[in-house]
Protein backbone atom coordinates (compact mmCIF):
# COMPACT_ATOMS: atom_id res chain seq x y z
CA UNK A 1 0.00 0.00 0.00
CA UNK A 2 1.13 3.66 -0.76
CA UNK A 3 0.68 6.23 1.95
CA UNK A 4 1.26 9.93 1.52
CA UNK A 5 1.12 12.85 2.98
CA UNK A 6 2.02 15.16 0.19
CA UNK A 7 -0.01 17.93 -1.15
CA UNK A 8 -1.31 16.71 -4.64
CA UNK A 9 -2.01 19.50 -6.94
CA UNK A 10 -5.15 19.48 -9.14
CA UNK A 11 -4.87 18.14 -12.50
CA UNK A 12 -6.77 21.34 -14.23
CA UNK A 13 -7.67 20.19 -17.78
CA UNK A 14 -10.83 18.47 -17.96
CA UNK A 15 -10.12 16.34 -20.93
CA UNK A 16 -7.23 14.91 -19.42
CA UNK A 17 -8.66 14.09 -16.16
CA UNK A 18 -11.88 12.05 -17.86
CA UNK A 19 -9.03 10.58 -20.19
CA UNK A 20 -7.30 9.55 -17.22
CA UNK A 21 -10.53 8.17 -15.48
CA UNK A 22 -11.31 5.81 -18.56
CA UNK A 23 -7.94 4.30 -19.10
CA UNK A 24 -6.21 1.21 -17.32
CA UNK A 25 -5.10 2.11 -13.86
CA UNK A 26 -1.25 2.16 -13.26
CA UNK A 27 0.31 -0.47 -12.25
CA UNK A 28 3.91 -2.65 -12.48
CA UNK A 29 3.92 -6.76 -13.56
CA UNK A 30 6.67 -8.64 -13.29
CA UNK A 31 7.00 -11.42 -15.93
CA UNK A 32 9.24 -14.65 -16.48
CA UNK A 33 9.56 -14.99 -20.24
CA UNK A 34 11.41 -17.38 -22.66
CA UNK A 35 11.30 -20.20 -20.96
CA UNK A 36 12.41 -18.58 -17.34
CA UNK A 37 15.52 -17.51 -18.53
CA UNK A 38 14.70 -14.00 -18.45
CA UNK A 39 12.55 -11.54 -16.11
CA UNK A 40 10.59 -9.06 -17.93
CA UNK A 41 8.84 -6.05 -16.19
CA UNK A 42 6.21 -3.87 -17.25
CA UNK A 43 4.75 -0.45 -15.94
CA UNK A 44 1.79 1.72 -16.77
CA UNK A 45 3.23 5.14 -15.50
CA UNK A 46 0.14 7.15 -17.02
CA UNK A 47 -1.46 9.13 -14.09
CA UNK A 48 1.27 9.08 -11.87
CA UNK A 49 3.32 11.19 -14.28
CA UNK A 50 0.61 13.71 -14.91
CA UNK A 51 0.20 13.89 -10.88
CA UNK A 52 4.34 14.71 -11.29
CA UNK A 53 3.77 17.22 -14.17
CA UNK A 54 0.87 18.79 -12.08
CA UNK A 55 2.81 18.99 -9.05
CA UNK A 56 6.27 20.10 -10.19
CA UNK A 57 4.37 22.54 -12.70
CA UNK A 58 6.83 21.27 -15.99
CA UNK A 59 6.55 22.03 -19.34
CA UNK A 60 6.19 19.59 -22.21
CA UNK A 61 9.86 19.23 -21.96
CA UNK A 62 10.07 19.20 -18.63
CA UNK A 63 7.78 16.53 -18.58
CA UNK A 64 8.97 14.30 -21.07
CA UNK A 65 12.29 13.97 -19.25
CA UNK A 66 11.58 13.99 -15.80
CA UNK A 67 8.62 11.32 -16.69
CA UNK A 68 11.27 9.13 -18.15
CA UNK A 69 12.73 9.26 -14.75
CA UNK A 70 10.08 8.55 -12.81
CA UNK A 71 9.34 5.81 -15.01
CA UNK A 72 13.01 4.09 -14.86
CA UNK A 73 12.54 4.38 -11.33
CA UNK A 74 9.05 2.45 -11.08
CA UNK A 75 10.85 0.31 -13.08
CA UNK A 76 14.01 -0.16 -10.89
CA UNK A 77 12.50 -0.48 -7.59
CA UNK A 78 11.13 -4.05 -8.70
CA UNK A 79 14.63 -5.08 -7.94
CA UNK A 80 14.17 -4.63 -4.26
CA UNK A 81 12.33 -5.44 -1.76
CA UNK A 82 10.43 -4.34 1.86
CA UNK A 83 11.42 -0.91 2.65
CA UNK A 84 14.59 -0.78 0.29
CA UNK A 85 14.49 1.80 -1.75
CA UNK A 86 16.59 3.06 -5.27
CA UNK A 87 18.08 6.39 -6.01
CA UNK A 88 18.75 7.29 -9.22
CA UNK A 89 21.03 10.30 -9.78
CA UNK A 90 22.23 12.15 -13.46
CA UNK A 91 25.23 14.56 -12.99
CA UNK A 92 25.43 15.94 -16.13
CA UNK A 93 26.70 19.14 -17.75
CA UNK A 94 24.09 19.69 -20.24
CA UNK A 95 21.06 22.43 -19.57
CA UNK A 96 19.50 20.42 -17.49
CA UNK A 97 22.30 19.80 -14.74
CA UNK A 98 20.81 16.91 -13.14
CA UNK A 99 18.17 14.38 -11.70
CA UNK A 100 17.23 12.75 -9.25
CA UNK A 101 14.90 10.17 -8.53
CA UNK A 102 14.13 8.40 -5.39
CA UNK A 103 11.45 4.75 -5.51
CA UNK A 104 10.73 2.59 -2.81
CA UNK A 105 9.92 -0.98 -3.84
CA UNK A 106 5.96 -0.77 -2.24
CA UNK A 107 5.92 1.42 -5.46
CA UNK A 108 6.35 4.85 -4.75
CA UNK A 109 8.22 7.57 -6.41
CA UNK A 110 9.38 11.21 -6.01
CA UNK A 111 12.03 13.55 -7.63
CA UNK A 112 12.43 16.62 -9.13
CA UNK A 113 14.96 18.38 -12.38
CA UNK A 114 17.83 20.40 -11.03
CA UNK A 115 17.20 22.96 -13.99
CA UNK A 116 12.77 23.42 -13.79
CA UNK A 117 12.46 24.74 -16.50
CA UNK A 118 15.49 23.78 -18.42
CA UNK A 119 17.27 27.24 -20.19
CA UNK A 120 17.42 26.49 -23.70
CA UNK A 121 19.25 28.62 -25.88
CA UNK A 122 17.41 27.61 -29.22
CA UNK A 123 14.23 25.29 -29.53
CA UNK A 124 14.45 21.66 -29.96
CA UNK A 125 13.90 20.38 -33.43
CA UNK A 126 14.03 16.83 -32.03
CA UNK A 127 12.69 14.63 -28.66
CA UNK A 128 16.60 13.82 -28.86
CA UNK A 129 18.06 14.33 -25.27
CA UNK A 130 21.33 14.08 -26.07
CA UNK A 131 22.04 17.54 -26.02
CA UNK A 132 20.32 18.42 -22.90
CA UNK A 133 22.16 15.98 -20.82
CA UNK A 134 25.36 16.74 -22.22
CA UNK A 135 28.36 14.92 -20.63
CA UNK A 136 27.60 13.36 -17.37
CA UNK A 137 27.39 10.00 -14.81
CA UNK A 138 24.63 7.82 -13.97
CA UNK A 139 24.41 6.57 -9.92
CA UNK A 140 22.09 3.88 -8.97
CA UNK A 141 22.43 3.24 -5.19
CA UNK A 142 20.38 0.74 -3.50
CA UNK A 143 19.60 1.55 0.04
CA UNK A 144 18.12 -1.77 1.86
CA UNK A 145 17.09 -1.58 5.24
CA UNK A 146 19.08 -2.77 7.81
CA UNK A 147 22.30 -1.45 6.08
CA UNK A 148 24.71 1.47 7.04
CA UNK A 149 25.84 1.89 3.48
CA UNK A 150 23.85 2.13 0.48
CA UNK A 151 25.22 0.21 -2.18
CA UNK A 152 26.41 2.40 -5.39
CA UNK A 153 27.46 2.02 -8.64
CA UNK A 154 28.26 4.94 -11.50
CA UNK A 155 29.11 4.86 -15.18
CA UNK A 156 29.76 7.47 -17.71
CA UNK A 157 25.87 8.79 -20.11
CA UNK A 158 27.60 7.52 -23.29
CA UNK A 159 24.22 8.28 -25.22
CA UNK A 160 22.75 11.00 -23.31
CA UNK A 161 19.09 9.31 -23.34
CA UNK A 162 17.37 7.30 -20.05
CA UNK A 163 17.03 4.19 -21.17
CA UNK A 164 20.11 3.36 -23.54
CA UNK A 165 22.06 4.58 -20.52
CA UNK A 166 20.12 2.63 -18.12
CA UNK A 167 20.87 -0.78 -20.16
CA UNK A 168 24.67 0.66 -20.14
CA UNK A 169 24.50 0.71 -16.57
CA UNK A 170 23.73 -2.70 -15.78
CA UNK A 171 25.45 -4.12 -18.82
CA UNK A 172 28.93 -2.17 -17.36
CA UNK A 173 28.81 -2.00 -13.52
CA UNK A 174 26.26 -5.61 -13.03
CA UNK A 175 27.63 -7.33 -16.18
CA UNK A 176 24.06 -8.21 -16.91
CA UNK A 177 22.68 -8.04 -20.43
CA UNK A 178 19.97 -5.21 -20.07
CA UNK A 179 17.46 -3.76 -22.28
CA UNK A 180 14.77 -1.02 -21.27
CA UNK A 181 12.34 0.95 -22.92
CA UNK A 182 10.51 4.01 -21.71
CA UNK A 183 7.63 5.67 -23.73
CA UNK A 184 5.63 8.73 -23.44
CA UNK A 185 2.85 9.94 -25.68
CA UNK A 186 1.58 13.10 -25.81
CA UNK A 187 -1.83 14.23 -27.21
CA UNK A 188 -1.76 17.26 -29.87
CA UNK A 189 -2.46 19.78 -26.69
CA UNK A 190 1.08 18.53 -25.49
CA UNK A 191 -0.95 16.41 -22.88
CA UNK A 192 0.66 13.40 -21.47
CA UNK A 193 -1.91 10.75 -22.94
CA UNK A 194 0.21 7.06 -22.02
CA UNK A 195 3.25 6.74 -20.24
CA UNK A 196 4.89 3.58 -19.23
CA UNK A 197 8.09 1.50 -19.49
CA UNK A 198 9.91 -2.00 -19.72
CA UNK A 199 12.88 -3.52 -18.04
CA UNK A 200 14.09 -6.49 -19.10
CA UNK A 201 16.70 -8.60 -18.05
CA UNK A 202 18.80 -11.75 -18.23
CA UNK A 203 19.19 -14.42 -15.66
CA UNK A 204 22.09 -16.70 -14.99
CA UNK A 205 22.48 -18.87 -17.72
CA UNK A 206 20.56 -17.10 -20.14
CA UNK A 207 21.61 -18.69 -23.87
CA UNK A 208 22.76 -15.48 -25.71
CA UNK A 209 20.82 -16.73 -28.69
CA UNK A 210 17.47 -15.25 -26.98
CA UNK A 211 19.72 -12.41 -25.89
CA UNK A 212 19.98 -11.02 -29.79
CA UNK A 213 16.25 -12.45 -30.56
CA UNK A 214 15.08 -10.30 -27.46
CA UNK A 215 17.44 -7.28 -28.81
CA UNK A 216 15.75 -7.64 -32.46
CA UNK A 217 11.95 -7.22 -30.38
CA UNK A 218 12.73 -4.34 -28.89
CA UNK A 219 13.29 -2.54 -32.17
CA UNK A 220 10.06 -3.99 -33.47
CA UNK A 221 7.51 -3.86 -31.43
CA UNK A 222 4.53 -0.87 -31.19
CA UNK A 223 4.54 1.98 -29.28
CA UNK A 224 3.81 1.64 -25.33
CA UNK A 225 2.80 4.63 -24.55
CA UNK A 226 0.39 4.59 -27.43
CA UNK A 227 -0.79 1.44 -26.46
CA UNK A 228 -1.54 1.95 -22.59
CA UNK A 229 -3.44 5.77 -24.25
CA UNK A 230 -5.97 3.66 -25.46
CA UNK A 231 -6.92 1.49 -22.97
CA UNK A 232 -4.42 -1.29 -23.19
CA UNK A 233 -2.79 -2.57 -19.75
CA UNK A 234 0.31 -3.04 -19.36
CA UNK A 235 -0.19 -7.30 -19.11
CA UNK A 236 -1.97 -7.09 -22.03
CA UNK A 237 0.78 -5.28 -24.09
CA UNK A 238 3.43 -7.71 -22.76
CA UNK A 239 1.07 -11.13 -23.45
CA UNK A 240 0.73 -9.44 -27.02
CA UNK A 241 4.08 -8.21 -28.05
CA UNK A 242 5.92 -10.89 -26.31
CA UNK A 243 3.36 -14.23 -26.83
CA UNK A 244 6.41 -16.01 -28.50
CA UNK A 245 8.67 -15.72 -25.44
CA UNK A 246 5.08 -17.55 -23.53
CA UNK A 247 5.46 -14.97 -20.65
CA UNK A 248 4.46 -16.06 -17.39
CA UNK A 249 3.55 -13.43 -14.37
CA UNK A 250 4.60 -13.34 -11.02
CA UNK A 251 3.71 -10.85 -9.44
CA UNK A 252 1.47 -7.39 -9.66
CA UNK A 253 1.43 -4.55 -7.56
CA UNK A 254 -0.07 -0.54 -7.52
CA UNK A 255 2.41 2.75 -7.73
CA UNK A 256 2.56 5.74 -7.66
CA UNK A 257 3.76 9.62 -7.01
CA UNK A 258 4.13 9.53 -3.50
CA UNK A 259 6.65 11.56 -1.18
CA UNK A 260 6.74 11.24 2.61
CA UNK A 261 6.86 15.06 3.41
CA UNK A 262 4.62 16.70 5.68
CA UNK A 263 3.59 20.16 7.10
CA UNK A 264 4.88 18.28 10.84
CA UNK A 265 8.16 17.68 8.50
CA UNK A 266 8.81 21.18 8.10
CA UNK A 267 7.49 22.50 11.50
CA UNK A 268 10.17 20.48 12.63
CA UNK A 269 12.96 21.98 10.68
CA UNK A 270 11.80 25.18 11.08
CA UNK A 271 11.97 24.80 14.96
CA UNK A 272 15.84 23.43 14.33
CA UNK A 273 17.10 26.52 12.53
CA UNK A 274 19.41 28.86 14.77
CA UNK A 275 18.09 31.92 16.45
CA UNK A 276 19.40 34.19 14.29
CA UNK A 277 17.79 32.57 10.98
CA UNK A 278 14.71 32.77 12.95
CA UNK A 279 14.61 35.97 13.76
CA UNK A 280 15.14 36.91 9.99
CA UNK A 281 12.62 34.75 9.20
CA UNK A 282 9.94 36.76 11.72
CA UNK A 283 11.24 39.89 10.27
CA UNK A 284 10.72 39.10 6.33
CA UNK A 285 7.34 38.55 4.43
CA UNK A 286 4.27 35.94 5.34
CA UNK A 287 2.95 33.46 4.60
CA UNK A 288 6.30 31.85 4.74
CA UNK A 289 5.90 28.87 1.84
CA UNK A 290 8.46 26.56 1.96
CA UNK A 291 8.90 24.16 -1.05
CA UNK A 292 9.55 20.28 -0.85
CA UNK A 293 11.89 19.85 -4.22
CA UNK A 294 11.34 16.60 -3.82
CA UNK A 295 7.29 16.60 -4.94
CA UNK A 296 6.67 20.38 -5.23
CA UNK A 297 4.21 20.20 -1.86
CA UNK A 298 4.03 23.84 -0.62
CA UNK A 299 3.52 24.49 2.93
CA UNK A 300 2.51 27.37 4.36
CA UNK A 301 2.66 29.07 7.79
CA UNK A 302 1.56 32.57 9.17
CA UNK A 303 3.33 34.83 11.11
CA UNK A 304 1.41 33.84 14.29
CA UNK A 305 1.79 29.61 13.41
CA UNK A 306 5.58 30.36 13.32
CA UNK A 307 5.76 32.69 16.44
CA UNK A 308 3.81 29.81 18.24
CA UNK A 309 6.67 27.18 16.90
CA UNK A 310 9.69 29.63 18.14
CA UNK A 311 7.86 29.87 21.60
CA UNK A 312 7.34 26.63 21.97
CA UNK A 313 10.98 25.93 21.05
CA UNK A 314 12.50 28.24 24.14
CA UNK A 315 10.11 26.72 26.31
Amino acid sequence: MIISSMLKTPIQDKDLMLHLENITEDGRDIFLIADDQIRLTAANCTTLVNQMRANHKTGLLESYVLGQAYIAGILLSSCVKGNDRIQLQIECGGPIKGISVESWACGAVRGYLLNNPIPLEKPLTSLDTSELFGPGFISISKILEGSKEPVTGTVMMSYGNIAKDLALYFNESEQTPTLFYISLKFDNKGNIIGAGGLFIQALPGCDEKILETLQEKSSTISNLGLALSRNESAEEYVLSNFAEFKPRKLAHSHIGFSCPCSKKGFEKYLKTLPQKEKEEILKGSFPLNLECFNCGSTYSFEKSDVETLFDKEEK
